[in-house]
């Protein structure tokens, strides 16, 4: 065994994939299916970052594989399902979900799934069971024609071809330096304690690289947009924003070693200038008062005294980002408008209701109230475009309609209010569940229900019938349940193991139990 579980941080872009294939089919007509015999050709740079990113795992898991050396490939592959969930989706959500053009939304769409089939190709020898379960749903989207000799199962599949005219190593620089500042960046909220939803005016990146610079520059949308930030500035002058690093002792590591001579060194260490500083990172270490010193026994920060705006300073990934923490009532506002959008999305996820389900949203705010009332009024009257176009639905303070979905009382900042989601949705007691394109399975199927979510599965798939045996297995993938005992009954009556025919399910609910 692997000693991985890969379903859930691989589901949520399998999940968003499978939901915009159904959107599609829905809003713009579009039936998707999948050929990378005829693939569509896009020009976003992330979309050539993430094949390219893709073929280099590929390549370096089959020289990996072929030295058998497979305790290097599960954390290859589980960085990489990192970077498709956390940057790909997540900074392509507006072209996913068709919010700027159906050819970028197409693009888009074809890109991840070639990411996922390849991915659980290349996992399958490692997590056969939930890439058997994933590989079953996609296969709906496939074009046969590309498919060459048994293709009942992923395991009957080749690995995928290594294509090095895909590599664009140019393009991964590019895409690495980005990351840097955004995760830097996010360390500066965090230890300033600003939420990611209250937008801040400006980031600087310092380097002394003009390529740093300029592969920063441009991917620019990407970080503004990522930081919620207005503007980003690249300097290759420190001075300018005098920035200087200061140091403090790792009390724990010199403490024990330099023992009585540990306070004299202590008070060398804080009087060490920038310069000195900055000499001793590049030596790596320095001689104080006879005691040789290494950079990595010292706690390195970053002060700015810059009179032009409030910034702090911190250094990651090899890059230096400022980012300016002032913050107006503008900005304020807009943050609170962010809030709100947060909570309604909440609470669409309480009622179960699915990207396309079309609903109106109502807001109670009584704003005599001392609670900041007053602020959450104007920032929803200020902000409502911004709220509309968050959550994709009308939005107003009028008296809720009579079919109410869902009403509650929420907070933000200490402000309660009333928010209700109203429209003509056919409830559901099922959770989250991906759904099958096209509706329902084509075929007799049945539903298992575990813990409040539900499924629904197929009793003939690709001319094989279901088994007692291979439903256990698939439920445990299903729900995540590998390693415990599951149970399945139909009306309270257990299903024994060795039952081979199930055709007796068919249009039934199988609960099981864990």
């Amino acid at each position: 065994s692997s000693g991985i579980n890969a379903e859930w941080p691989l589901r949520p872009g399998y999940r968003f994939l499978v939901q915009n294939i159904i959107r599609l089919d829905k809003e713009d007509g579009v039936k998707f299916l999948y050929n990378e015999n005829s693939p569509v050709q896009s020009n976003n740079v992330m979309d050539k970052w993430i094949l390219s990113y893709t073929h280099s795992l590929i390549d370096f898991v089959k020289v990996e594989m072929a030295a058998y050396r497979l305790y290097t490939v599960v954390p290859r592959l589980l960085q990489f399902i990192a970077n498709l969930t956390n940057w790909y989706v997540r900074l392509n959500r507006a072209r996913l979900r068709g919010e700027v053009d159906l050819e970028e939304c197409q693009a888009s769409v074809q890109t991840l799934f070639s990411v996922l089939f390849t991915m659980i190709r290349l996992m399958a020898p490692f997590t056969p069971f939930i890439t058997e379960m994933m590989y079953q749903n996609l296969y709906q989207s496939i074009d046969r024609s590309m498919l060459k000799g048994a293709s009942d199962s992923i395991h009957y599949l080749m690995l995928p071809k290594y294509e090095p005219a895909m590599v664009d190593q140019d393009i991964e620089r590019r895409v690495s330096v980005m990351q840097s500042v955004i995760e830097t960046g996010r360390v500066l909220r965090d230890r300033n304690t600003i939420p990611i939803k209250y937008p801040l005016k400006e980031v600087v990146l310092v380097d002394a690289d003009p390529a740093t610079l300029s592969d920063a520059k441009s991917l620019e949308s990407y970080i503004v947009s990522e930081m919620n930030v207005k503007k980003l500035t690249v300097s290759s002058d420190k001075q300018k924003y005098d920035v200087k690093l200061t140091a403090k002792p790792n009390h724990m590591i010199l403490g024990k070693r330099l023992k009585k001579d540990f306070k004299a060194v202590s008070a060398a260490i804080v009087k060490l200038t920038d310069v000195e500083l900055s000499e001793m990172k590049e030596a790596g270490h320095r001689e104080i008062l006879g005691h040789d010193i290494g950079y990595d026994e010292l706690h390195v920060s970053y002060e700015v005294k810059s009179e032009s705006g409030s910034y702090a300073a911190a250094s990651m990934h090899n890059v230096l980002v400022l980012l300016d923490c002032t913050l107006d009532q503008e900005m304020f506002d807009e943050g609170l408008a962010r809030e709100v959008i947060n909570r309604i999305q909440k609470l669409r996820k309480k009622a179960k209701l699915v990207p396309t389900d079309k609903i109106s949203i109502f807001h109670k705010i009584d704003s005599t109230k001392k609670d900041g009332s007053e602020d959450l009024a104007r920032s929803v009257r200020n902000y409502q475009d911004l709220i509309e176009t968050g959550v994709k639905s009308p939005f107003s303070g009028e008296p809720a309609q009579d079919n109410v979905i869902i009403s509650e009382e929420v907070e933000v900042k200490g402000c309660k209010f009333l928010l209700t989601l109203c429209g003509d949705v056919k409830k559901s007691s099922s959770g989250p569940v991906v759904q099958w394109p096209g509706g329902r399975p084509a075929g007799e199927y049945f539903t298992v229900v575990y813990n409040g979510s539900s499924r629904e599965v197929l009793l003939q798939s690709n001319g094989h019938r279901l088994t007692a045996m291979r439903l256990e297995n698939e439920v445990k993938a299903m729900f995540g349940l590998f390693g415990r005992t599951v149970s399945l009954s139909l009306d309270d009556s257990p299903i024994k193991c060795s039952t081979r025919d199930l055709d007796f399910l068919a249009g039934s609910t199988v609960t099981v139990t864990a």
